[in-house]
């Protein structure tokens, strides 16, 4: 089913009389079983005030179609939402409504903030086919952000995002990075640690293993850019290092580590665990992984594991999550795509999904430890 208005939405799910998988545009390989039912008919931007630094679209509006509109007014999504297309073989378009769903967030959260943080308010369809309502269109007259954010990375299990409200932010004049050479996984992550405190406003910060290779973004005004860039090599100068100004080649190196295309190429079973930064190198060591990256400082591992292997046991005693992004339907079948959650955590999650969704038709995978 393509409702093509958010009452035919509303009026599916009310007619639903089994699981239903709700998908975008079908690029993050999609959640849940039974019917298939699309948010595509559900696109277009309905409201866009520059001057605000506020977007409303609705969900099933492709997110380059967003980037298009905010890049001729000179402004972007400031928390850099990850495209999955190279690392999960998958085609279509990343729409806004995935991206909100699983609180798709790139390499400046350590800095800006997440998707949930910039989202001001949110539409959707319950489990009962109710439309609700949550926060506002614009910054000046939001009114709660509760669902807003328990909507942000519920993965479609609570109900299907409609419209989602947004705010935006300027396209800075200078991007430039400072890389590091040589660095182990630990000198690296304590580096990354170093600039993240410094007064210099790294906004991007990953260890690339393969290449040797630490990446400290800096952002801002080109004098400002120009002057925190060469402090920040003055912080590190006993390291081997060189700089990136070139605005199209900043472009490809974050890119490429907001996608984790690093590992794309890689044969196995591709983990996210997100920890705290000083633990991403014994957690890295644990994992004895074919391949491996750091981002948001260190805080969070992409890992490629040998198929059938459980990333989880490297948290043992550590806190933190791990996220089996891609693996074949076998091990799909037997390792849980989400971190399992203690008990009493598990029952809050469990009255929430029972609360929006009574007769479980979005519910994807237990998920209790």
């Amino acid at each position: 089913m393509r409702p093509g208005s958010e009452q035919e939405m509303s009026e599916a799910i009310r007619a639903a009389s089994g699981p239903v998988r709700i998908v975008g545009g079908g690029t993050r390989g999609g959640f849940g079983t039974g019917e298939v039912i699309e948010t595509g008919g559900l696109s277009g931007i309905t409201l866009y005030e520059p001057g605000a630094l506020t977007l409303v679209a609705r969900a099933g509006t492709p997110l380059s179609e967003i980037e298009d509109a905010l890049a001729r007014e000179n402004q972007r999504l400031a928390f850099e939402p990850m495209d999955h297309r190279a690392l999960l073989g998958t085609r279509g378009k990343p729409t806004l409504g995935g991206v909100a769903a699983g609180n798709i967030s790139g390499p400046r959260r350590i800095q800006a903030g997440a998707a949930r943080d910039f989202m001001l308010g949110v539409r959707f369809v319950d489990g009962n086919g109710t439309i609700v309502k949550n926060g506002g269109r614009v910054m000046k007259n939001v009114t709660g952000y509760d669902l807003v954010k328990l909507m942000a990375g519920s993965w479609g299990q609570l109900g299907v995002l409609t419209e989602i409200s947004l705010k935006v932010l300027p396209v800075p004049e200078m991007q430039a990075t400072l890389v590091l050479h040589g660095l182990n996984d630990r000198d690296a992550v304590a580096a990354m640690s170093r600039a993240l405190g410094s007064p210099y406003e790294v906004t991007g910060a990953a260890h690339l293993p393969a290449s040797g290779r630490t990446c400290l973004r800096i952002e801002g005004f080109e004098r400002s850019v120009q002057y925190r860039l060469e402090a920040l090599g003055q912080l590190f100068a006993e390291a081997a290092q060189d700089r990136i100004v070139d605005s199209a080649e900043n472009a490809i190196l974050w890119q490429a580590i907001r996608d984790a295309e690093h590992l794309a190429e890689s044969a196995g079973n591709i983990w996210r665990i997100s920890v705290k930064p000083s633990e991403g190198p014994v957690v890295a060591e644990r994992l004895g992984a074919k391949a491996h990256f750091f981002d948001w400082g260190g805080g969070l591992v992409w890992a490629c594991l040998r198929r059938g292997d459980d990333a989880r046991h490297a948290l043992t005693g550590i806190s933190g999550h791990a996220t089996l992004v891609r693996a074949d339907p076998a091990d799909l079948a037997k390792l849980p795509r989400f971190q399992p959650e203690p008990p009493a955590i598990a029952k809050l999650t469990d009255g929430l999904r029972r609360k929006f969704d009574p007769r479980g038709l979005f519910r994807s995978e237990p998920v209790t430890a």
